[in-house]
């Protein structure tokens, strides 16, 4: 893992065809799906990320055997449930991961303990214990669920359980306890968050009811239900796929196609929204892979991009993009308002504080808000972007490839601290970028 910080500096027009890494998502359930499941589960395109790779140990802990059989393809030999740890499951850094792995394990009359990187051992945990809790799993941990935690579970009971707040990972918690319990469980939804667990639970054999009643979402998990094996082919992260476009968009002369990207609809807000700032963004070539549709995007250089208010209704698709739209918002003209995004700082980091704390470094004007930011473009003729910072990640992997993707198009360098913990979510980042024409190399 690389411990000295990178710097990226500006160069010239980027151009290629990439593809983007396996999703993030989809790479997760496909681990936890697939040890909960009976018989062989088969992955390919898996993201092999340090988050996903703690999951697959993870599963190996909970009794499942886990194998890799080539680059991206995995092999489950699922037991049709958990058995008890015999030691510290220790997540990492993935919070998606650990979240959704408390619900599993919940299921079952077993005891097991979860730790996790000190990142994760800060994140509060509360808000899927809540749930837990309330259909008769049990736990210890430090103040507000902060890992260390030791849960037990077994003898669940059903639960209608209306989320408080917009999160997939709190939802995908709550159905997989849900798996195991008495009467099955109801999650409502007042906003439509990332659906995945729903449709992966589907192809491994579930039955999920999903009705809209007045704009509400009522998924309904009904008792006895058994998860089969199947084979999962992994598409291309979106979250990852907004950083070499992004590129594609404010860096001169550009065209940039990712291939294979996943676009689910409650996953591609900030490619709307870019459209919408007026950013020759196309998309071709949509077609179906293990019931998600993906396609290609190209991105050309787009210099007239005006700032937008973005619909805090949009959050929920696109909240982990939001410091890749900050950058962009850096180079449209007048300002980019976003709201409705306070689940960003209980992310990996306070990605809101971070993210206008490097571009503040970089000479972009930001007003920072407890629910939100306001970024203030300048049009790139009259006031280009300086950059020139120093960015403080906090070990923040979309705070770190955002601010890289700054410097590629700003006036001076931009250099990150931390770009270890890049390797979470986008292996090989770096070099892809180069690949494209990109600069990024040690500071």
């Amino acid at each position: 893992m690389t411990t000295a910080g990178l710097k990226s500096t500006p160069g010239g027009a980027l151009r290629g065809t990439v593809r983007a890494p396996g999703d993030k998502s989809i790479s997760h359930r496909s681990m936890i799906l697939g040890a909960l499941a009976s018989g062989t589960t088969t992955v390919e395109g898996l993201l092999e990320g340090a988050d996903v790779l703690a999951t697959a140990q993870a599963m190996r802990h909970f009794g499942a055997r886990v194998e890799q059989e080539g680059v991206g393809r995995w092999r489950i030999e699922g037991q049709g449930g958990f058995v008890e740890p015999s030691d510290v499951v220790d997540c990492g850094n993935a919070g998606t991961g650990v979240r959704l792995i408390m619900g599993a394990a919940a299921g079952f009359p077993l005891c097991a303990t979860f730790t996790g990187d000190n990142s994760l051992r800060g994140r509060p945990m509360g808000r899927v214990l809540d749930p837990l809790a309330r259909m008769g799993a049990t736990w210890l941990g430090r103040d507000k669920g902060r890992l260390p935690l030791t849960l037990k579970g077994g003898n669940l009971r059903g639960l209608s359980y209306k989320l408080p707040m917009a999160s997939a990972q709190v939802k995908s918690a709550v159905l997989l306890a849900g798996l195991h319990a008495e009467g099955g469980v109801e999650v409502i939804e007042p906003e439509a968050t990332r659906d995945h667990t729903e449709r992966m639970l589907r192809a491994f054999g579930a039955e999920v009811i999903v009705e809209d009643r007045d704009g509400v979402r009522h998924i309904r998990l009904p008792a006895g239900q058994k998860l089969t094996g199947t084979h999962v082919a992994v598409p291309g992260d979106p979250s990852s796929a907004a950083f070499p476009l992004v590129a594609g968009l404010i860096v001169p002369g550009s065209e940039v196609t990712v291939e294979g990207v996943m676009l689910n609809e409650l996953r591609t807000g900030l490619f709307t929204t870019l459209q919408e700032m007026g950013a020759d963004l196309v998309i071709a070539n949509v077609r179906e892979s293990s019931g998600e549709q993906v396609g290609d995007i190209t991105a050309r250089y787009s210099p007239d991009m005006k700032g937008v208010v973005v619909p805090p209704e949009r959050a929920p698709a696109m909240i982990d993009e939001y410091p890749i739209l900050a950058v962009a918002a850096a180079f449209a003209e007048g300002s980019t308002v976003m709201r409705g995004i306070g689940e960003m700082r209980v992310k990996e980091s306070d990605r809101i504080a971070l993210t206008a704390a490097g571009l503040k470094a970089c000479g972009v004007t930001v007003e920072e808000e407890p629910e939100g930011m306001t970024v203030i473009g300048t049009a790139r003729a009259n006031h280009p972007v300086r950059g020139g910072g120093k960015v403080i990640t906090h070990g923040d992997h979309r705070i770190a490839m955002s601010h890289l993707i700054l410097g590629m198009a700003a006036q001076e360098p931009v250099e990150i601290d931390e770009p270890g913990m890049i390797a979470t979510s986008f292996p090989g980042f770096a070099e892809l970028m180069r690949g494209l024409g990109g600069s990024i190399a040690e500071a």
